[in-house]
């Protein structure tokens, strides 16, 4: 027997059985089918599973899904609208910020984050926002030079 759970994924009411001891990450890759958020560690070092809860930047391999009942949980499907890429979206396309693109959805939720508190940080404040986030193909040179492009647009 599950525990009935009821979140907002991407302004969508979401209503569901889980098991008390599934992670919010396979609730929303398996149970829902967004597979952007991606498992790169299952330990929290890597931040490929980067999502925002009620605002915030989340690990979601390191929260239940239960804890998540009641919150607004946006992944990286949820960050374009009307078919448009979010300015985090195109910024690291435009800015090179990423190869294999592993990481890129945990990336783009952090610096997501990031801009909400910070609208113009300075390199040094993407960087330490960044570090719980893993590459391992970019060096990070042209994802901070995404984020600074993003934080233009969005001014």
């Amino acid at each position: 027997m599950g525990i009935s759970i009821e979140v907002n994924v991407n302004g969508e009411k979401r209503h569901s059985e889980v098991d008390a001891r599934l992670l919010l990450v396979h609730y929303l890759r398996d149970t829902l089918g967004l597979t952007g958020t991606h498992v790169g560690c299952d330990t929290s070092n890597c931040g490929a599973c980067t999502v925002l809860v009620d605002g915030k930047a989340v690990k979601s391999c390191t929260m239940l899904a239960v804890q998540a009942n009641g919150a607004e949980v946006k992944t990286i499907e949820g960050m374009a609208e009307n078919g448009e890429l979010h300015p985090l979206q195109s910024s690291f396309k435009e800015a090179h910020g990423l190869q294999c693109g592993f990481c890129t959805p945990g990336m783009i939720m952090t610096a997501a984050n990031l801009l909400e508190r910070n609208s113009n940080p300075s390199e040094e404040e993407i960087r330490h926002a960044l570090e719980g986030n893993f590459c391992r193909c970019t060096g990070y040179h042209n994802i901070v030079k995404a984020i600074q492009l993003a934080a233009q647009q969005l001014t």
